[in-house]
């Protein structure tokens, strides 16, 4: 009767069931817990096992396959009774591939009894006619194929029970040498993953740390060389980062990550961890994507590594879990990195601001402040942390700070309260802003007080304001200026002729003897009417300067105090000079300059003598800008306040009658403007008046020795 060609399925009995899930492995193979708690390693255990499988089957061989869920293929690892373990993958042939599926979707052990027939691929690799093969499962899970091989049709229904034991045993070692190896590579990589990690705690500097880590991914997967490659997005590149070969790091090697050839490039587009084909060679390349949660990081490539026969999956899965291991950690350092550069950024960003800054929690207390703020206080910003901010400043801000805090039901989005105060702490006039604080719920968590400085713009306001009063004194003066020269033009011509007529009377004394005196008081005030409208000629800038040349102030300054020196000592005047050294030339008339400064000093001893006590009159010159700056002080009483608008203006003066005309201001006044320069007066705040005047210097001047 001719054997039936169709496979034989052999169910699991309830007995082999009940027996498998006792944990009786140590009825099947009484040597096999003791090899496991041993902790004996694959190449000790299987070969009992498959002894095993043989003697409960009555078999001749058995191969043992482990399914490889990366790229669905059987590896054979391990073998009994074989001439010849082939260890390249096998991959099922439709025929084949049906029953193996059928073997494994129903949890059926199958005899087949025409093998190279049915399993050409099966019965090369075990040489036998007939074969049992056992699905090796854990759940759902997919763990390998046992085959046994028959050169007889062995007995169905007695292969049942005892081939469903080898097979759970076969599973249970597995399992246990799979946690096994799991946990030793869980240390190995907790060890190598803490190094590194510590490293770059440390330091903070991931190409450092890096090296360490490929040196010891090196020593762990027994490889020739380690690299880490880090992929910059912005550059679309992937940078050397770190190497277990120093020459190699030194290189700075970086590839285009559409390099088809690179194998850093490859394996940033895949999912899991791949074995480079070795070709002719013992040692393959092993690369390994590095992938953080939203991005790729970079890759690892092993060069050089040796992949033991079966042990590519191992190989694989040890190289998965170190890629996540790094991918987590370099993930972590990046982000570290961008938020201390963001911090650092907003810290710089906050430092920059030049309004003053102070961020305070709802009971008062400073939580931040920037440097200007600090600096304003003389402190530095950790020691003001902390600190109540109504302690920190003067008592009216600290009283304002109080109202605005004592409000009833402050919402957070209300619009900030201002208020301009003067405080002695800050030293200065600030206009304070306090905003709300809040949280990411809308919520009011503090306050934020800025202070602008109005020092400045009340400083700048001041000078404004000092300019628009000299333009409407220039103004006003141009106007009378040209008022008065109008006049003196008109009075000159009928004086010069009455000055004329009298001289002619003069020489030739065509006029009574008795007369004589009379005529020459006439002579004498029309002289002095003369003199005056040149004067007024000369303030209204009518008179061109007759001779500009070189001057250097101080003997010109020497001049006018010995000129008046014997009068000073009369009035009981002391006279202090103080003079820059090497100070610049002037371009200048200098009898002109001589006159302006003779006048200022005439009306200084004259308020020091009107005060009936001796007093000082200082005098002096520094450089400014491209301006010499002379500064001349009495102590006398000062000027009014009413006069101090009017003091250049020809005829004012506050003199009593017959001692002055008001005209020595306006001419040095007149003078100062036909060279270009300024002339102001004020108060001085120790007492007495003050009269600076700016000259130009001369663009080519080199300082002098005076």
């Amino acid at each position: 009767m001719p054997q039936d060609p169709r496979p034989t399925r052999l169910t699991r009995p309830e007995s082999a069931t009940t027996l498998a899930r006792s944990g009786a492995t140590e009825t099947v193979a009484p040597s096999l817990t003791t090899l496991l708690a041993s902790g004996s390693r694959p190449i000790d255990v299987l070969p009992h096992l498959h002894r095993h499988a043989i003697d409960v089957t009555g078999g001749s061989c058995s191969l043992l396959f482990e399914h490889n869920p990366r790229s669905g293929t059987m590896q054979a690892t391990s073998a009994y009774a074989l001439d010849e373990l082939r260890v390249d993958p096998w991959l099922p042939g439709p025929a084949e591939a049906g029953l193996v599926a059928q073997a494994f979707t129903r949890a059926e052990a199958m005899l087949v009894s025409d093998l190279p027939r049915q399993m050409p691929e099966l019965a090369a690799r075990l040489g036998t006619v007939y074969a049992l093969l056992l699905p090796l499962t854990r759940g759902d899970e997919r763990v390998g194929l046992l085959a046994v091989g028959f050169q007889t049709m062995p007995d169905a229904t007695a292969l049942a029970a005892e081939s469903w034991a080898a097979s759970d045993a076969f599973v249970t070692a597995l399992e246990l040498l799979r946690l096994r190896r799991r946990d030793e590579l869980q240390r190995d990589l907790r060890d190598l993953i803490d190094e590194f990690s510590d490293s770059i705690s440390a330091t903070l500097d991931l190409t450092a740390g890096l090296e360490i880590f490929c040196v010891g991914a090196n020593r762990l997967f027994g490889a020739d060389r380690t690299s880490v490659w880090v992929h910059d997005r912005h550059a679309r590149q992937l940078v050397l980062q770190g190497s277990s070969d120093p020459e190699h790091m030194a290189r700075g090697v970086s590839v285009n990550t559409e390099d088809a050839l690179a194998p850093a490039a490859m394996a940033l587009r895949r999912t899991r961890a791949e074995v480079v084909s070795p070709g002719d060679s013992a040692t393959a390349t092993v690369t390994v994507p590095l992938r953080g949660c939203r991005r790729a990081l970079g890759t690892i490539v092993f060069d050089g590594v040796r992949v033991e026969t079966g042990g590519e999956l191992d190989l694989l899965d040890r190289a998965d879990e170190l890629g996540r291991q790094l991918s987590n950690t370099i993930e972590t350092t990046q982000l570290l990195e961008n938020v201390l550069r963001s911090r650092r950024e907003l810290e710089n960003t906050f430092d920059s601001i030049w309004h003053l800054v102070a961020v305070s929690n709802l009971a008062g207390k400073i939580v931040q402040v920037n440097e200007a703020f600090a600096g304003r206080l003389g402190r530095t910003r950790d020691s003001l942390i902390g600190d109540t901010l109504a302690e920190c400043v003067g008592p009216d801000l600290a009283a304002w700070l109080a109202t605005v805090e004592s409000e009833e039901g402050r919402p957070g989005d209300e619009p900030p309260a201002s208020c301009e105060i003067q405080d002695s702490a800050l030293k200065g006039t600030f206009l304070f802003t306090v905003t709300s604080l809040l949280d990411p719920e809308h919520r009011r968590i503090g306050t934020v007080l800025v202070a602008r400085d109005l020092t400045p713009q009340t400083r700048t306001e001041a000078e404004r304001e000092e300019l628009r009063k000299r333009l409407t004194q220039s103004e006003k003066l141009a106007a009378l200026g040209q008022f008065v020269a109008g006049i003196a033009h008109e009075l000159n011509n009928p004086l010069q002729g009455v000055l004329g007529h009298l001289e002619l009377l003069r020489v030739t004394g065509a006029f009574p003897k008795q007369l004589r005196r009379e005529i020459q008081t006439i002579y004498r005030e029309a002289d002095r009417a003369a003199k005056i409208v040149r004067n007024l000629l000369v303030f209204a800038g009518s008179r061109r300067l007759v001779e500009r040349r070189s001057v250097s102030l101080a003997p010109l300054l020497q001049k006018v105090v010995a000129l008046r020196s014997a009068a000073c000592r009369a009035a009981d005047i002391e006279v202090v000079r103080h003079y820059e050294p090497k100070l610049p030339r002037l371009h200048s008339d200098p009898l002109l300059i001589h006159q302006v400064f003779l006048n200022i000093m005439m009306n200084a001893e004259q308020a020091i003598a009107a005060t009936g006590r001796g007093g000082r009159i200082e005098i002096s010159a520094t450089r400014n800008d491209h301006h010499l700056v002379t500064t001349i002080r009495d102590t006398g009483d000062g000027i009014a306040e009413e006069a101090l608008s009017r003091i250049f203006e020809p005829f004012y003066t506050t003199k009593e009658v017959g001692k002055g005309t008001g005209l020595g201001l306006a001419i040095a006044y007149g003078i100062v403007q036909e060279h270009g320069g300024h002339i102001h007066a004020a108060n001085h705040p120790g007492g007495g008046a003050m009269f600076t005047v700016e000259l130009p210097v001369r663009s080519d001047a080199r300082a002098t020795h005076d």
